[in-house]
C-alpha cells in the first residue's frame, strides 16, 4: 500500500537523481566549456536533452536490475531503502562542495549496501546474508575497469585522429573537431543519461516492492522512468561548476581533438557497459578518457597529483556511503 514512508523515500530517490545529474554535469560538459566550443549555459542546456533523450532508447533496464539486487530482498525495507539515499546525498553534496568528481553510482550502492547489512546485524543475522556479492563485485571491479577502459579506448582514438589530420590545416582540423565535440558530448551526454537514471529507477522499483504496490517481477511502472531521466536533466541544467574546473583543466589540459576523443571513448565505455547490465561510473570511466588523451601527449601531461586524490575519493566512497547509511539506519531504527 501507498504510505506516506514509501513517499518520502520516492521523493528522496527524485531528489538523489536530480543531485546525480548537477554533480557530474561536469563529466558530460567539462571539455566542451574548457575548449570554448560553448558556454557553460550552452552546454549543460546540451548535455540535459541528450540526457533525457536516452528516456527512448535504452529500455531494457538492466543496469536498473542490477541496482535492485544489491541486497536480498528479505533485508530490503522502506527504512533501509531511506537511510542508503540518506546516505548517498550527503556524500554526494559534500564531494560536490570541495569539487570531487566521485561517483554517484558507488555512493548509492555503498548506501543501499551499507544499510542493508546494518539491518541485518540489528536482527543477529550475518553481514554476507544481506547482501548480493554478485553485482557488488562487479560494480567494485569497474572502479578500475572503467577508468582504464576509456583511458585505452582514448588513446587509440586519439592516435587515429592524429594520423588521418596531420596532413590539415590546423585553423581548418580545429574547426572541424569543435563541430565534432557537439556529437561526441551528446553521445556521451546520451550514455550518461541511460546509465545513471537506471539507478534511481532500480531504487524506486524496489521501495514498490517493499511497500506490496508491486510484486517483484512485475513491469516496470512507466511513470518511473520518464521521473528519473527528467531528474537527471533537470539536475543536469543546474550545472557543477566546481567538478567542471576540475575535469576540464585540473587533470589536463584539452583542445577540441583530445575533447573528441575523451567523449567519444567515455561514450562507447558506457554504452558497453550499459549492455551488459554494469553500473559503472560515469566520473571514472570519463576521468579515465581525459588522462588517456593526456597521455599521448607524454606523461607529465597529466597532473598525476590531482589524479591520485581523485583515487582516494573513488575508493573511499562505496565504504564510507556503506558506514554512513549504517548509522543513520540505526538511528531510525532505535529512535524513531
Amino acid at each position: 500500500m501507498v504510505t506516506t514512508l514509501l513517499v518520502i523515500v520516492i521523493i528522496m530517490a527524485v531528489v538523489f537523481d536530480y543531485i546525480n545529474g548537477f554533480h557530474d554535469a561536469a563529466n558530460s560538459i567539462a571539455t566542451i566549456v574548457s575548449t570554448k566550443v560553448l558556454t557553460p549555459f550552452q552546454a549543460v542546456l546540451w548535455a540535459a536533452t541528450f540526457n533525457f533523450a536516452a528516456y527512448f532508447y535504452f529500455t531494457d533496464h538492466k543496469v536498473a536490475n542490477t541496482i535492485a539486487k544489491t541486497v536480498v530482498e528479505d533485508y530490503i525495507t522502506l527504512e533501509v531503502i531511506l537511510a542508503g539515499l540518506t546516505a548517498a546525498i550527503g556524500w554526494n553534496l559534500l564531494t560536490w562542495f570541495y569539487g570531487i568528481p566521485s561517483s554517484s553510482s558507488h555512493t548509492l550502492i555503498g548506501g543501499f549496501a551499507g544499510a542493508g547489512i546494518a539491518h541485518s546485524l540489528i536482527l543477529g543475522d550475518g553481514i554476507l546474508q544481506a547482501i548480493n556479492i554478485s553485482p557488488i563485485l562487479k560494480t567494485v571491479s569497474f572502479i578500475v575497469l572503467a577508468p582504464l577502459i576509456g583511458a585505452t579506448i582514448s588513446i587509440i582514438i586519439t592516435l587515429i585522429i592524429i594520423n588521418i589530420a596531420r596532413y590539415a590545416r590546423p585553423a581548418t582540423a580545429e574547426r572541424w573537431f569543435k563541430r565534432l565535440q557537439l556529437a561526441s558530448s551528446a553521445a556521451l551526454s546520451f550514455a550518461h543519461g541511460g546509465n545513471d537514471a537506471q539507478k534511481v529507477m532500480g531504487i524506486i522499483y524496489v521501495s514498490l516492492v517493499a511497500s506490496s504496490v508491486l510484486q517483484n517481477g512485475d513491469t516496470m511502472p512507466e511513470w518511473i522512468p520518464i521521473v528519473c531521466y527528467a531528474a537527471i536533466a533537470l539536475g543536469t541544467m543546474s550545472g557543477g561548476w566546481k567538478i567542471v574546473k576540475t575535469m576540464g583543466t585540473k587533470i589536463t589540459k584539452v583542445n577540441a581533438l583530445e575533447g573528441v576523443s575523451a567523449e567519444t571513448a567515455g561514450a562507447l565505455t558506457l554504452g558497453i557497459t550499459e549492455h551488459f547490465g554494469i553500473p559503472v561510473s560515469t566520473t571514472h570511466t570519463i576521468t579515465g578518457s581525459i588522462i588517456g588523451v593526456g597521455i599521448t601527449k607524454s606523461f607529465s601531461a597529466v597532473k598525476w597529483g590531482v589524479t591520485y586524490s581523485l583515487i582516494w575519493a573513488w575508493v573511499l566512497t562505496i565504504p564510507v556511503s556503506a558506514t554512513l547509511a549504517g548509522l543513520v539506519y540505526a538511528i531510525i531504527h532505535y529512535v524513531f
